[in-house]
């Protein structure tokens, strides 16, 4: 019998990933934690302890389960760009994206039952076309940005907005699909090896 798998947050994205290359979930359980970046704390690291986080608060709830935890930080050079959940916020964010590369962070940990713990951190570069007073505009006014890290989503309207994406798209969209099916088929073959 293989251990069930959950996977440790609330984001219809990242369980769409999953799904969509045959690693659904048997269980969504989010870890509600306090995301605010520590002092001094830097993008990639950031990204790490978060889901490094999560998955421990997940996996103390379901020590026989494989536990996969992720957390998306974009950020413009050393300064992590917020969650956006206002209007003004996501006018923000893409004030200060217009024109320039960003970079978006993506922390994965995986959690054996019992067993050791698989952390990894995915880099992809971004480039915003410059964009005009309007752009800016009409994305806010669409409500797309509201809860997304940077204050956008790339596979909606923001495709449009984006000029060169350098690494994992689906690292963008909240999970690089490719590493994180790797730490799982680890953490599934670790659980079978502690069974025999």
């Amino acid at each position: 019998m293989t251990a069930p798998f959950i996977l440790a947050s609330a984001s219809p994205r990242r369980l769409q990933l999953l799904t969509q290359v045959g690693l659904a979930p048997d269980s969504v359980e989010a870890a509600d934690l306090d995301e605010t970046p520590l002092a001094d704390e830097l993008p990639r690291p950031h990204a790490a302890r978060l889901a490094a986080a999560k998955a421990a608060a997940v996996a103390a709830r379901h020590p026989t389960a494989v536990v996969l935890a992720a957390d998306t930080v974009v950020a413009c050079g050393r300064r992590i760009l917020p969650k956006a959940e206002t209007e003004a916020e996501v006018r923000a964010c893409l004030e200060l994206l217009s024109g320039r590369r960003h970079r978006v962070y993506g922390g994965i940990c995986v959690r054996a039952p019992n067993g050791p713990v698989r952390e990894r951190v995915v880099m992809t570069a971004v480039t915003f076309k410059r964009l005009s007073a309007a752009e800016i505009e009409a994305y806010v006014q669409s409500g797309e940005g509201i809860g997304k890290a940077g204050g956008y989503g790339i596979q909606g309207r923001a495709a449009a907005l984006v000029s060169a994406i350098n690494g994992s798209y689906p690292n963008i969209v909240g999970l690089c699909v490719y590493t994180a099916a790797g730490l799982i088929a680890a953490a599934r073959s670790s659980a079978m090896n502690r069974r025999t």
